[in-house]
């Protein structure tokens, strides 16, 4: 099966370009840029449309085993599949927690068999999530695990955390760690500041990001392990992350869509759609945030996607579950970046597919001959309304409902075929 995609406007986030040509598809994988055939069994006339890599989302959670009313992995791949995204790496945060090879299987199988998009999951650090005993790292490895992470549950003994980076190391395992220390955001529902005080909100600090990452560039340095900080969303972090980087440590970071495009003050009158962990920022942290990933200093950008049933989010802001679902509105929403002037394409697709691909050694994220045929084809400036309800996610806890956006994926293609296209 060959694929022609004519007059398409092509981002390269590998040679960050951003040019109009064809593209050639033969048999799943990529086969010729530029100079293609005349002929193929399917020609796409892109129409002056963007056609770029799939999106590699990191720290998708879904909800199998344990929570599948909250998500299941058909629902999670139909949502993934119209946001453009052809790679998930799914977090280990579930009941029971992915800590053994079983459990990693089953996953991987259930994957498989019900998402159109790739599944590529993550397994815990500690067994349970508890912090107390390292798993089975080689074992989860040989079974398929691309990273090790307990969530946003830190493991406050650091001999523990040190013995697992020490290991994982000596494995080649990449470890993500949730950058907060646990004792000052505990119970925190806002970043601390005016707003968290006219609200009455139970409120962390800044400092609490800066003061564990601190702590984890400090293991990084004993062990020499490879590290991926989750997200980074305050300004105070960004220059402990870029002395760990010219020092040269192995160390990438990751923020979410949300503390790019939003800041506290979207809470309002205490909208708890737009809780998440760690809490939205200041303005001032956005842009710097923004300006990080225009630099390079932050690497990778993710949904973090977390999907919460109505009953979770329905509550008072300060009793109301974190979280929210990003796989459908990742494209829409960051390319408000785009429009704004903040970011150019290539640059954005660096963070959203290249570099995730990278760093967890995954195919795609390359427009480039042998690479997989993962691709989006986009219309960045057609503008829509969203409406959650609409959305294939079970849950539909976003922050964006109602919201004014612009950019709808047209189609989505995983390995060459199509797995979705816009109505």
């Amino acid at each position: 099966m060959s694929i022609l995609f004519k007059n398409a406007r092509l981002i390269d986030p590998e040679a960050r370009t951003e040019t109009t040509g064809d593209l050639f598809v033969q048999d799943g994988v990529i086969a010729a840029v530029g100079d293609t055939p005349d002929t193929a069994d399917q020609v796409v006339d892109c129409r002056g449309k963007h056609l770029a890599p799939g999106i590699v989302d990191i720290g998708v959670k879904i909800c199998e085993p344990g929570e599948r009313h909250k998500e299941s992995f058909r629902t999670a791949g139909l949502a993934a599949a119209a946001g453009g995204v052809t790679t998930i790496v799914t977090r280990p945060d579930t009941l029971p927690s992915i800590d053994t090879p079983e459990t990693l299987e089953f996953v991987t199988r259930r994957g498989r068999e019900a998402s159109p998009v790739n599944i590529r999951p993550m397994a815990t650090l500690t067994k349970g999530r508890e912090g107390r005993e390292m798993v089975e790292i080689g074992f989860l490895l040989d079974a398929g695990a691309v990273a090790f992470t307990d969530g946003d549950r830190v493991t406050t003994d650091t001999k523990v955390l040190s013995r697992a980076m020490t290991y994982a190391r000596s494995l080649g395992a990449v470890i993500i760690a949730h950058p907060q220390d646990p004792g000052l955001s505990r119970g925190a529902a806002v970043t601390s500041g005016k707003f968290a005080s006219l609200r009455g909100l139970p409120a962390v600090s800044a400092m609490a990001e800066r003061m564990a990452l601190d702590r984890d560039i400090a293991l990084v340095e004993m062990t020499g392990v490879a590290y991926h900080a989750d997200q980074i969303t305050t300004a105070r972090a960004l220059p402990a992350l870029e002395r760990a980087k010219n020092n040269g440590h192995d160390v990438t970071a990751g923020v979410s869509i949300h503390h790019l495009t939003l800041n506290e003050l979207d809470v309002g009158d205490y909208r708890t759609f737009f809780k998440v962990k760690p809490p939205l920022r200041s303005e001032d942290d956005r842009i710097a945030c923004v300006e990080a990933v225009k630099t390079g200093l932050i690497d990778i950008i993710c949904s973090m996607h977390t999907p919460q049933d109505e009953e979770s989010k329905r509550l008072p802001f300060e009793e109301a579950a974190s979280g929210a679902v990003g796989l459908e509105t990742f494209l829409p929403a960051v390319l408000r970046l785009v429009h704004a002037g903040d970011i150019a394409l290539p640059d954005l697709w660096r963070a959203m597919s290249f570099n995730p691909a990278a760093r967890f050694g995954l195919p795609g994220g390359r427009l480039a001959v042998g690479a997989p045929a993962d691709l989006v084809l986009f219309d960045a400036d057609a503008p829509f309304v969203l409406d959650r309800t609409k959305l294939h996610s079970k849950s539909k806890n976003t922050p964006f409902d109602g919201a004014r956006l612009q950019g709808r994926v047209l189609s989505t293609y995983v390995g060459g075929d199509c797995v979705y296209t816009k109505d």
